[in-house]
């Protein structure tokens, strides 16, 4: 009895000297990220690392609660339109992910890129600390290096480092990216707007519209990539790669590589995707899911603190609109007495200060905004 009382008041003394800001400011002010702890060869995560046991146990990667029947579909661009548009729906309406293959993007360029951003995050610390920021790269020169965007709104840290470019309205100057994978993400940009447009018409088809209904700056007008850098973590027991959420804007275009640890959660259970060679992943984000009035889903998704030695590599486009005081609901032509609209009229203003006002924390968006 005296013993576990003693371990209960070890337990309340640790709680009583643990000041989680202090420490949460101590992390920030290093400008080293996730990846600067893994270099001072640390063999214990900090505290503010720390998943509670629920998070914990939905991402234990040993029991990932996996449906092998259930695989992402891996859609051959190459196929007859009218096949294409069907298997693009389906996956959409069903999923809200996919994969994409013979796409127009060489394999060979797509394994530089993230040779380009790895060695980005790989810099020595005194380059990587010269654009660290914590307004995540979406202001100023429109480039930025970060470690969790809701780090002091989270109820903990996640084990990922980021780098954040902005693409489009307004071009980042190419100068201010970083020397090391400037000229891959300037090509990239270009390939992904256009594989951007290219999904959006069999997107917008499958819905029963022409193929330019969901098109132009109203829709797509708004660029961004990051290139997530998923360290070694010496307790993946302890945290989480990046918590379970759903993307706010229309689409997401998204490179991983060979590592894995991305899965997608359908009929309440997690699905690997696995990385599929020369594949690019397409996810719906929660705007399109609001003007499809549900007849397409924004896919929930999640990725695993890496327990192995090999760095994870990911890199996402957003696509999201051009205008944020556009108003955005249910489009018209998807609206009937037989299936009312199922959502209010909003600005992706609204989205956006919300997405960025919260933590990861699972709710989608749409749920705050459904009628």
């Amino acid at each position: 009895m005296t013993s576990n009382n003693m371990n209960i008041s070890e337990i309340q003394k640790l709680d009583d000297q643990y000041n989680r800001i202090k420490e949460l400011e101590e992390f920030d002010n290093t400008k080293l990220g996730v990846k600067g702890l893994v270099d001072s060869g640390i063999t214990e995560i900090p505290r503010i690392f720390h998943h509670p046991p629920q998070t914990l146990f939905d991402h234990e990667p040993q029991q990932p609660h996996t449906n092998d029947s259930l695989i992402i579909p891996v859609i051959d661009l190459s196929s007859v339109r009218e096949e294409l548009v069907k298997q693009v729906r389906d996956a959409a309406a069903k999923f809200g992910f996919f994969q994409v293959i013979n796409h127009g993007v060489s394999v060979s360029f797509l394994e530089r890129l993230l040779d380009a951003v790895k060695a980005f995050h790989e810099l020595e610390p005194q380059e990587k600390m010269q654009i660290y920021r914590r307004d995540t790269g979406t202001s100023g020169t429109g480039v930025g290096f970060y470690s969790n965007y809701d780090l002091f709104h989270s109820k903990a840290a996640s084990w990922r480092d980021t780098l954040s470019i902005r693409l489009d309205p307004i071009p980042v100057d190419p100068k201010e990216i970083p020397e090391v994978c400037r000229i891959e993400v300037t090509e990239w940009d270009k390939e992904a707007k256009q594989l951007g447009e290219q999904l959006m018409s069999l997107l917008s088809e499958g819905l029963g519209l022409s193929s330019d209904r969901i098109s132009g700056i109203s829709y797509l007008g708004r660029r961004a990539m990051v290139g997530n850098y998923y360290p070694y973590c010496p307790e993946s027991n302890k945290t989480i790669g990046i918590a379970t959420h759903t993307d706010p804007g229309i689409l997401t275009l998204l490179l991983q590589d060979k590592v894995g640890g991305l899965q997608v959660k359908y009929d309440g259970k997690w699905i690997d995707l696995k990385p599929v060679c020369g594949a690019l992943v397409v996810n719906l984000g929660d705007l399109f899911q609001v003007i499809s009035n549900d007849t397409y889903k924004s896919g929930e998704h999640r990725v695993f603190a890496n327990p192995l030695h090999t760095p994870r590599v990911s890199i996402a486009v957003f696509f999201s609109p051009g205008m944020y005081e556009n108003i955005y609901g249910p489009l018209p032509e998807l609206v009937s007495a037989e299936r009312p609209a199922l959502y209010q009229q909003l600005m992706f203003s609204d989205f956006v200060k919300r997405f960025f006002s919260k933590e990861l924390d699972g709710k989608p968006m749409t749920s705050y905004f459904r009628l």
